[in-house]
């Protein structure tokens, strides 16, 4: 069975920074077997994540500098890859890195005369220049070609390392968004379905930079020492996406920055909407398994991953709204990391994509096929190399 060692790259909507796994994978498909050999996350500098923030808000975004950032964030990722590498000390050959990029903007259900898109940036020519390997990148284009939402594609991953034969089990991502994989017991593929559920991070990191100039909320402190804002927790439970059946995806055009800035006018205390913010999230979650899950299956666990399990807080409120006999951990709790869970996801993704196979999981994202993702930015070196 072949190896292959590669570099996994993801940066979310919660822009905390760019995340690098390197991996060890063997084989593809069913036989896949994928080892973390090392993790990092590479800060997004603060200029530059303002000025992402600002390009994929359709009232302050500017083409030049969208046209600027796919390149500065190129380098970004390109850096993240030799970080991972060299803090690894890793002496083997890199043969890909698959990068997911910055997703800009993403349009599943666009309205007037705009045409279902996505956009991520961060070109990775500028990786395969100085990496000199392949780079597997925009995943999610060819899914939406297919007729999907072109989210979300960890599925695929996680069917590989998570499935069991006589446990329904529900992979659960908090990052800037939510997103819950459904795999029941002794699954197929094609019995998973995936949707997001709703806001991840993203409302509480916007609400803790606002009031303490703070990417998040480290540990939940904010959110520990506050207390239910009822009126507005009422309005939020009513957001007409927790009604909208799956499959469906969402983002920054949802839950973003928008609609957390009203919130300051108010007058409200900061720990008060930080924790009002924390439980709504909590309820996003568990109110998607009660509605789409529960009356299908009996979930037996639920694996928590992203940046959000460790958030004791939201942890405890996710637990408190569950029943008591579905076991709630996180990767952590597994012997696996939260952090890399999304970067391994896409050095897996990118594997299958250099192997020829599909990958995404029409049952998660809509597509009417089962589509090879993704588009490779050849190694620009190698045939200069093979004519030496």
């Amino acid at each position: 069975m072949e190896t292959k060692y590669a570099v996994g790259l993801m940066s979310g909507t919660s822009l905390d920074g760019i995340d690098a796994a390197l991996v060890e994978i063997k084989g593809s498909g069913t036989e896949t077997s994928c080892t973390l050999i090392h993790f990092v996350t590479l800060e997004i500098p603060k200029e530059i994540r303002q000025r992402i923030l600002r390009a994929s808000v359709p009232e302050t975004s500017r083409v030049d500098e969208i046209c600027s950032l796919n390149f500065e964030l190129g380098h970004l990722f390109n850096d993240a890859t030799t970080k991972v590498l060299t803090e690894s000390n890793f002496k083997g050959s890199l043969d890909f890195v698959a990068s997911h990029g910055q997703t800009l903007y993403h349009l599943p259900n666009p309205s007037n005369q705009l045409m279902k898109s996505t956009l991520q940036i961060g070109d990775p020519s500028i990786i395969a220049f100085h990496h000199k390997v392949p780079v597997v990148f925009n995943f999610r284009v060819m899914d939406i070609v297919a007729g999907g939402d072109g989210a979300p594609l960890v599925p695929y991953s996680e069917f590989l390392m998570y499935r069991e034969k006589h446990k329904t089990v529900l992979l659960q991502n908090i990052g800037g968004i939510g997103n819950v994989t459904v795999i029941p017991q002794n699954a197929h593929l094609d019995d998973l379905y995936a949707f997001d559920t709703g806001p991840g991070n993203m409302m509480m990191n916007a609400a803790t930079s606002h009031y303490y100039n703070e990417l998040y909320d480290k540990n939940g402190l904010h959110a520990k020492k506050g207390t239910l804002i009822e009126a507005l927790y009422q309005k939020l439970l009513n957001h007409p996406y927790l009604k909208l059946e799956p499959p469906k995806s969402t983002g920054r055009e949802l839950f973003g920055e928008h609609l957390v800035s009203k919130l300051y006018k108010e007058g409200y205390d900061a720990d008060d909407v930080i924790y009002t913010l924390t439980k709504f999230t909590a309820h996003s979650i568990t109110d998607a398994y009660k509605r789409f899950i529960m009356p299908k299956h009996t979930i037996d666990k639920v694996i928590i991953g992203g940046g959000g399990a460790y958030n004791p807080v939201l942890l405890e409120e996710i637990r408190m709204m569950l029943p008591d006999d579905i076991m709630v951990c996180t990767q952590e709790d597994l012997g696996f990391s939260s952090d890399a869970k999304e970067a391994i996801a896409f050095a897996i993704l990118g594997n299958e994509t250099l192997a020829g196979r599909s990958s995404n999981v029409p049952s998660a994202t809509a597509s009417k096929e089962h589509m090879i993702l993704g588009q490779i930015c050849p190694n620009p070196w190698s045939s200069l190399t093979e004519s030496d």
